[in-house]
């Protein structure tokens, strides 16, 4: 929604495949690439979860896609969803003058952020994909900060990224796993899930300098899908982030990362507020959330 000086509040609706959607279907993707949740979402918009989800399977029905999946005991966006709120998103950000931080960027650093951003003193309105997702945004002006879970994107488009926090990965399996995985010859001839958008190169560039033959079966957006594959499954394994998810630290030292901020718009003050607060009062909070704090006189790039 858009408020001008008058109050008088202008509100996006989006039309699909020739089909009108009013505010609310914005309104709950919207809530959703934030809490991962219909129940808070819900309570967030002030609607009964049973109203929520009778909105969102409607909305499914008619464009003919899902548009929220399941992950764990919570919720996300699919890709059309995301696709969806993409769009608004662009349209929104160009009738107003957005008074919000727009920070996108992969589910790992987005997370973070979010989980911080109740202490700050502005709005921020944060969206979670993964790193290449949130750089075409960027690239299209629409974000304020670029919110990276791999430095790698950084460093091959030349991009001046901070670091807020150290991060590594952690080894995942199907809940049944006979033998433990104890050395790093114990993971010959395995088969992985992997991520894009994630550090996961850094556990495949190990592997492969120490002639340990594996194979990427698939590969998927989000972490979470990634988690869920390999639980459910007898012969897949994964290597995911360590500041979420509990796992073997079998590759801890070889893949150690950081997490990083891209700044796009040099035109709030806002934004050097939220990063000076990163780098330094926040860093306690960061350590709290489990990843290992950044030396604040050491973190430019």
């Amino acid at each position: 929604m858009n408020k001008t000086e008058n109050n008088i509040e202008v509100i996006i609706g989006i039309k699909i495949d020739g089909e009108r959607y009013d505010y609310k279907l914005l309104q709950t993707l919207e809530s959703l690439s934030k809490t991962y949740s219909q129940r808070k979402t819900a309570k967030e918009l002030g609607v009964s979860h049973a109203v929520l989800n009778r909105r969102i399977k409607n909305k499914e029905e008619k464009i003919g896609e899902k548009l929220v999946r399941p992950i764990g005991k919570g919720s996300e966006l699919t890709e059309k969803g995301r696709t969806i709120l993409n769009t608004y998103y662009k349209y929104k950000n160009r009738l107003e003058d957005q008074e919000e931080i727009i920070i996108a960027g992969g589910h790992i650093t987005t997370n973070l952020i979010q989980s911080l951003s109740y202490n700050l003193p502005f709005k921020s309105l944060i969206y979670s994909s993964d790193d290449e997702t949130a750089y075409k945004l960027a690239k299209q002006d629409l974000v304020d900060i670029l919110a990276l879970d791999d430095p790698r994107l950084a460093f091959e488009n030349d991009l001046n990224f901070i670091a807020i926090a150290y991060d590594y990965l952690v080894l995942l399996g199907p809940n049944n796993i006979i033998k433990p995985i104890e050395k790093m010859t114990d993971l010959e001839d395995k088969k992985f899930i992997g991520v894009k958008g994630s550090a996961q190169r850094l556990a495949w560039n190990t592997l492969e300098q120490n002639n340990i033959q594996f194979e990427i079966v698939k590969e998927v957006k989000s972490q979470f899908d990634a988690f869920k594959i390999v639980r459910n499954s007898d012969n897949l394994y994964t290597f995911l982030n360590g500041s979420y998810f509990k796992g073997n630290e079998i590759l801890k030292e070889q893949t150690r990362h950081v997490i990083s901020l891209v700044q796009c718009n040099e035109n709030k003050k806002e934004i050097n507020d939220l990063i000076d607060y990163l780098l330094i009062d926040g860093q306690q909070q960061i350590k709290d959330e489990g990843f290992k704090p950044i030396n604040p006189y050491q973190r430019r790039y």
